[in-house]
């Protein structure tokens, strides 16, 4: 059974700095994509980032327009743990952050996966 589990959500103020983790469970973790989405009340589900499985003992990743340059993706096979790195938040950044599991990193960025965390508020005062 997968089982994504997401932890390090808060309340920051603007400006300030968060790291999100998503620990995976169930499935091989190296030749998985992960992927970061968010949702604030009243808006669509939004595309975060993405990171490849091991691909020659080499990652690709992909940002969301509005986060290049601030957030930085990251994974931990050996932890099967992948990090989302949050820096220079703004308020409407504020949402619930869910980890996404999938076999294709390209799935991902069009904004599907397989398996799903339940996520974990941000909140960024301004």
């Amino acid at each position: 059974q997968v089982q994504l589990v997401e932890s390090g959500g808060g309340l920051v103020q603007a400006g300030g700095s968060l790291r999100l983790s998503c620990a995976i469970s169930g499935r091989t973790f190296s030749h998985t994509a992960m992927g970061w989405f968010r949702q604030a009340p009243g808006k669509e589900r939004e595309f975060v980032s993405a990171i490849s499985g091991n691909i020659g003992n080499a990652y690709d990743s992909y940002y969301g327009d509005s986060v290049k340059g601030r957030f930085t993706i990251s994974r931990d096979d050996a932890k099967n743990t992948v990090y989302l790195q949050m820096n220079g938040l703004k308020p409407e950044d504020t949402a619930v952050y869910r980890c996404a599991a999938d076999a294709t990193l390209y799935k991902l960025r069009d904004g599907n996966g397989e398996y799903w965390g339940q996520g974990t508020q941000v909140s960024v005062s301004s």
